[in-house]
């Protein structure tokens, strides 16, 4: 019988007895840890991980808990880093040392007071560690880079216990697979020391088209992002929800005035005039709050899709097609499909520079559907079929690379759609730092 009484009075932190709840996507609510401890500092953390070790017990990692496959819960012991949310700005250096558990919220409000910032995910809970370590691509990543090429290094707490500081001239190899190869695979992450930069104002749009012009505004908004400069950002979606006609939406961030956005867009309005054009200048806290993603919750999957170029008509088809297709949930979220408009500074980074692979990725295609707790079992069973039917017919024009923070807990070759040519290398840092797999889950490296 495992001895829990021993661990609590090792640590400073609260540890709580097994509980449901962890996981953010509802999908997983079922998962019941044997144990969470909410740490108190790293101290706790390096504590923990040596006990559990002796004490055969299996620990995940819960920062932010978004891990779409629910990875931040597990049958053993959940590690919650919520109370490692220390946010320190040196203005000498420019840089931001930010605790391990660290939300969104917390460290937007901690930055703003110094007029600074690097590129930041855009919902209130999400945890800057999973963030960073599957490479963080946001609204200002095509000018500003990911998450992760900002950070300049972190402490780890390895499977022996030990505590490392990883940056480019101490275990430069962990840095490395630190930056893009994903959360929880090579031990528990307590800080961060970022760059930042002059937090820039820009410019928002939020626009809407009618259903019968999805494939003329995808195709228009693909060849506008072609060739946009690299301080436009945009999310291109259709979505359905419930019984309603689907709708065609761009949300954009322009490090630029309204008045050069609505340029950009000129041709997207030529092709059909949207019933909805909210364009507006706002400084960068402003366009922070007003991109800031909410959702009514419940359960939901997601997976992903990389292209390094344009989507043709017939593909833009298929995925209208699939949309109108949507077998319908309880969930006022829906189902949909989305174009993430990547490249510009993105794709300057050669591809073995970090762990991070996609960088010859122009646009990511994320598919999600989602259902309500009330649905029965066979509506579920419908979204999911619909799912991997839609992301199946994707592959006749987008490839097999997937994006590791958009979690794929069905995805099948896993290790090369995440990390492509860097699969091989970020095993030889596992097997180095934790030679055993002490840290595991179902994708674990």
């Amino acid at each position: 019988m495992t001895d829990w009484q021993a661990l609590a009075d090792l640590v400073d932190g609260d540890l709580r007895p097994a509980e449901t709840g962890q996981a953010l996507n509802q999908r997983y609510l079922g998962t019941r840890p044997a144990a969470v401890l909410a740490v108190a500092g790293a101290a706790d953390v390096a504590k923990a991980v040596t006990w559990a070790r002796s004490a055969g017990v299996s620990p995940v990692v819960r920062g932010g808990g978004h891990s779409y496959a629910g990875f931040g819960a597990s049958s053993g012991l959940v590690l919650d880093l919520g109370n490692l949310a220390e946010v320190r700005f040196d203005p000498g250096t420019g840089q931001v040392t930010v605790g391990g558990g660290t939300p969104m919220k917390a460290l937007y409000a901690a930055l703003r007071p110094h007029g600074v910032t690097f590129p930041l995910g855009n919902s209130d809970t999400v945890g800057i560690g999973g963030l960073t370590l599957g490479g963080g691509v946001t609204t200002i990543s095509r000018a500003h880079g990911l998450t992760c090429d900002a950070l300049v290094s972190t402490e780890v707490v390895l499977a022996d216990g030990t505590t490392v500081t990883a940056s480019a001239e101490q275990h430069p190899d962990l840095f490395w697979a630190c930056r893009g190869g994903g959360g929880g695979n090579f031990g528990v992450n307590t800080s961060f020391t970022f760059r930042t930069r002059t937090a820039p104002a820009g410019s928002t749009c939020l626009v809407l088209w009618a259903w019968p012009h999805a494939v003329e505004v995808l195709a228009a908004m693909q060849e506008i992002m072609r060739t946009a400069p690299d301080g436009f950002s945009a999310r291109i979606g259709i979505a359905r929800s419930g019984s309603q006609e689907g709708v065609v939406s761009v949300v954009g961030h322009h490090l630029g005035p309204a008045a050069q956005l609505r340029e950009l867009l000129a041709p997207a309005f030529a092709v059909a005039r949207p019933d909805r054009a909210d364009i507006e200048d706002r400084s960068f806290w402003d366009a922070a709050t007003y991109l800031h993603h909410s959702s009514v919750g419940g359960a939901f999957a997601v997976r992903t899709r990389c292209t390094p170029h344009a989507i043709d008509d017939d593909g833009l088809a298929t995925l209208v097609r699939a949309v109108e297709k949507w077998p319908g949930s309880g969930n006022p979220d829906g189902a949909g499909a989305a174009l993430f408009a990547w490249g510009g500074v993105i794709n300057d980074v050669p591809v073995t520079d970090t762990a991070f692979p996609h960088r010859d990725t122009r646009f990511l295609l994320s598919l999600d559907t989602s259902w309500a707790a009330i649905d029965p079992p066979d509506v579920v069973r419908a979204n999911l079929e619909w799912l991997h039917a839609v992301y199946a017919a994707a592959g006749e024009f987008a490839t097999d690379g997937a994006y590791v923070n958009f979690t794929d807990p069905d995805l099948e070759d896993w290790r090369r759609a995440y990390y492509g040519p860097n699969a091989e290398r970020l095993a030889a840092v596992k097997r180095r730092y934790d030679p055993d797999r002490f840290f595991t889950f179902p994708q674990a490296i």
